[in-house]
């Protein structure tokens, strides 16, 4: 098994995950809601979040990771341990993975895993690449075939770059990487060649 890259301060990284033996991770629109609820508790004091795609049994982030000497540590709370050993983005995600679990394994009756054992990530290195991930990560839903169109699905964030409502999404820097909005919605809306991100592709998260 290759080893995991470490998740390395001022750094943008594709972040990947799916359930267990490719099972769902969420059943309903709260499952959704609850997921991104902890992801803000979590994650976002330790990195900025520029797109996310939530689907049944996987979810992909691009994100980037703050100087440790942004964080506040005494704003940090967890909900399944009082005081933990290490601080670190790789450990709240464990701590995101860990809670989301409980509560499904709790609403649901079951027990075990949800999540395969160790989140896939992948060191994002050029502007090329970091576009073409955006476009990626919220053309999911279409790319599996879950809906026709981006703009209807809920559960990305391409709904909140092109809204004006309040959001800790980095709306500003995704916009003016596309020059503005109406190209950031024209991008999205071409068929772009998939051979140009095929290292993006991720054919067995269905």
């Amino acid at each position: 098994m290759a080893t995991k890259i470490n998740l390395e301060e001022n750094k943008y990284y594709h972040i990947y995950n799916r359930g267990n033996n490719n099972q769902d991770i969420f059943f309903n629109s709260e499952n959704y809601y609850y997921f991104l609820r902890l992801y803000a508790k979590y994650i976002d004091p330790f990195a900025e979040t520029y797109a996310w795609c939530l689907m049944k049994n996987h979810f992909h982030l691009l994100i980037y990771v703050k100087p440790f000497e942004q964080i506040n540590l005494a704003d940090l709370s967890y909900t399944t341990t009082h005081n933990p050993k290490k601080i670190g983005i790789t450990y709240q995600f464990s701590h995101l993975f860990n809670a989301y679990t409980q509560s499904i394994n709790k609403v649901f009756n079951r027990s075990g895993s949800l999540f395969e054992k160790s989140f896939e990530r992948k060191i994002v290195k050029s502007e090329k690449y970091f576009k073409n991930l955006i476009y990626y990560i919220h053309n999911n839903p279409v790319h599996h075939k879950f809906v026709e169109n981006i703009a209807i699905y809920p559960w990305s964030s391409y709904g909140s770059v092109i809204s004006n409502k309040p959001t800790k999404l980095k709306r500003e820097k995704i916009i003016d990487l596309f020059k503005n909005e109406v190209d950031f919605i024209n991008y999205h809306s071409l068929n772009h060649n998939i051979s140009d991100i095929q290292d993006l592709v991720i054919e067995h998260y269905k």
